[in-house]
């Protein structure tokens, strides 16, 4: 069997989040992953998927992606390729989203 179990840290100075949003930005996460690996991976050969999401929010926001594919070694797929490129995709639209909470934040406030 092929196995890909990976993990990526990284670390946002953001203003504050309330629980809903550290929730949507655990669920654009999570999204992310299951949707990329599905797309390079047949559902039929996936044995085994799980995408586990943490945020946390102490100096800075924390957020903390870990996914596990098992599939048959015979298919022959760079797995650990397509998790890593999953879990760069959940960053990047996890900041791409927090970007644009970030400037909705600021033209909203009056200033400028």
């Amino acid at each position: 069997m092929s196995l890909a179990d990976m993990r990526k840290v990284i670390h946002i100075g953001l203003p504050e989040l309330s629980d809903e949003e550290l929730a949507e930005v655990a669920d654009i996460a999570h999204e992310t992953v299951v949707n990329e690996i599905r797309e390079s991976i047949s559902s039929s050969d996936i044995i085994d998927l799980d995408v586990v999401v943490r945020v946390t929010r102490e100096e800075t926001l924390d957020l903390s992606v870990e996914a596990y594919v098992e599939v048959p070694i015979f298919i022959g797929l760079d797995v650990e390729g397509i998790v890593e490129e999953a879990l760069d995709s959940a960053y990047a639209r996890v900041e791409e989203w927090l970007r644009r909470k970030a400037c909705g934040e600021r033209s909203g406030s009056g200033e400028g």
